[in-house]
């Protein structure tokens, strides 16, 4: 695994030193360039907790991932760039206001001039590193904060339309490794209860909004107006290569 062709996949030639403006610019172009995407799920493809296996995927193949595969395989690119930085475990907030599963989304917590929220792997989130101060942050994608519940526990938020805070991902700032996921991974590219096992998606961020296929539907989104087509089976192969870069051989 080498961090140069890391950072040629995700449009970079270098970096500069160890900052937040450094960590702002690699989350973004992380999120600008990698799509989340479960593709691997639903043609059940086993995906390990190995970053190598990660690596040969997203950086060698030209791939995407879900939260294990995006946040496990950044992990081991900050560290190796010399960042202070561990995973987390969080729990999702579901559109419905129900609970995922608790703790199966794996996020990371990067310590510089104070600890930051960073997340790769949640697909529409706030693209730049997150401050756990409870001060909002805007970005394209919307205005965040990092409201702490109880000690070492914080909501990740984003306010609404009607100015309202509310919470996408619940999640804990103690540290854990990759495998302490594994009955997570399991069940989210396995059970009928995971949202990954439903229908495909694949979702990118683009630099005035968003390009999500969510089974057969295409929305692109740009400065807040989206356009929606379905797309047919004859025209999947063209979407993924032409929106997300993704080639399937098998598709």
């Amino acid at each position: 695994m080498k961090i140069s062709q890391y950072l040629q996949r995700i449009g970079l030639k270098d970096i500069k030193g160890i900052s937040i403006e450094t960590l702002s610019q690699l989350q973004m172009q992380h999120m600008l360039h990698i799509p989340f995407e479960n593709l691997d799920v639903m043609h059940n493809v086993p995906i390990p907790l190995d970053v190598e296996t990660y690596y040969n995927k997203i950086v060698l193949n030209q791939r995407g991932g879900f939260c294990y595969e995006l946040n496990g395989l950044f992990n081991w690119l900050l560290q190796g760039l010399g960042f202070n930085n561990h995973l987390i475990a969080g729990t999702v907030r579901t559109p419905k206001g129900t609970w995922a599963k608790e703790g199966s989304h794996a996020a990371q917590i990067v310590q510089l001039d104070q600890p930051y929220l960073v997340d790769v792997g949640f697909g529409d989130s706030t693209r730049m590193p997150l401050p756990l101060t409870g001060k909002p942050q805007e970005d394209v994608s919307g205005v965040y904060r990092a409201e702490k519940i109880e000690e070492s526990i914080f909501d990740l938020q984003r306010k609404g339309n009607d100015a309202e805070w509310n919470t996408l991902l619940r999640f804990d700032i103690t540290p854990k490794k990759l495998m302490d996921f594994e009955e997570a991974c399991h069940f989210n590219q396995t059970s009928p209860d995971s949202h990954f096992t439903n229908k495909e998606l694949i979702t990118i961020a683009t630099s005035d909004g968003r390009i999500t296929l969510s089974g057969d539907t295409l929305v692109v989104t740009h400065n807040g107006e989206k356009q929606e087509k379905t797309v047919h089976n004859s025209e999947r192969a063209t979407v993924l290569e032409r929106y997300f870069g993704i080639h399937l051989k098998e598709s």
